[in-house]
Formats: structure tokens, C-alpha cells, sequence
């Protein structure tokens, strides 16, 4: 199976919600909203400020924005933001020659092209997209067990 980490997926979440404001809001309130952890709502956040993805804001009336509009964002720039390059095999990951069996294999070209078509299709996928489908109602109670693993 391949599945995203649960840090994308709650970065994902948190950009949507972002998204969705017009002014700044602090990580406490974005916890309160999705219930994720505020340790674990602080540190993707960092991430996403690293990823150039959102503004980190000081001061009295500080917290956090998109650091351009969402319809710029798209979800493979979310999920390598927190995750690294999105990459199914290792061998995709890093550089031509990381691999032992790379002189003998034949589906390094056919990995490529489906990483590829992955990460095209998490890129067609914008921020702004999914800001626009509201949060279902029972979304804190589904991410509430999160608190207890952060």
C-alpha cells in the first residue's frame, strides 16, 4: 500500500484550514480547529515556514498564513515540505548509482514514469482546491487519537 505519513496528511489539513481565513492564526487555534496536538500543529508548521509555503508571523497579533495564494500551492509541494521528494522506491529517491542492482534492473524507467504520473497528479491537486470543501463535522473526533501519539 502506499500511504502518506501522517505528518503530510496533517499538513495537508492544515494548509486547507489556512486557506480558508483571511487573517493570521496561531497554532493554538489551528489545533483547536483540526484537533491535532499543538506540538504536532507547531511543528509542521515550522516545516511549512522552512518550505517557504507559509509566513510565520511575530508579535501580539502574530501566527501563521499562506506565504502566497493557495491556488499556488499544490499538494506535492505540502507533502514535500514535510516528507522530502516524493518518491515510491528508494531508487527513485536518490541519485543514478545508489542502488546495487541498478545495472540489472529493468524497472527503474518504468518507476520513473509512475513517480512521475504520481507526483503530476499531486501537483494538479492545488490548496486552494481543497479549501474549499468544508472540514466534516466529526474531522476533530477522527484526528483526536492523533493527541495521544504526538
Amino acid at each position: 500500500m502506499i500511504r502518506l505519513t501522517n505528518l503530510a496528511d496533517y499538513a495537508v489539513v492544515l494548509m486547507g484550514s489556512l486557506a480558508r481565513r483571511d487573517s493570521r492564526v496561531n497554532a493554538a487555534d489551528l489545533a483547536s480547529e483540526t484537533g491535532l496536538p499543538v506540538p504536532t500543529v507547531s511543528k509542521i508548521l515550522g516545516a511549512l515556514s522552512r518550505a517557504g509555503l507559509a509566513l510565520s508571523h511575530r508579535g501580539l497579533k502574530g501566527g501563521f498564513s499562506l506565504a502566497r495564494p493557495s491556488s499556488e500551492i499544490s499538494i506535492a509541494d505540502v507533502i514535500e515540505a514535510v516528507d522530502g521528494p516524493i518518491a515510491l522506491v528508494h531508487c527513485i529517491e536518490n541519485a543514478p548509482g545508489d542502488c546495487d542492482f541498478e545495472p540489472v534492473c529493468s524497472m527503474r524507467t518504468h518507476w520513473q514514469v509512475i513517480n512521475a504520473a504520481v507526483r503530476d497528479g499531486l501537483s494538479g491537486v492545488t490548496v486552494a482546491d481543497i479549501a474549499h470543501s468544508p472540514l466534516p463535522p466529526a474531522f476533530a473526533q477522527m484526528r483526536g487519537a492523533a493527541r495521544d501519539k504526538f
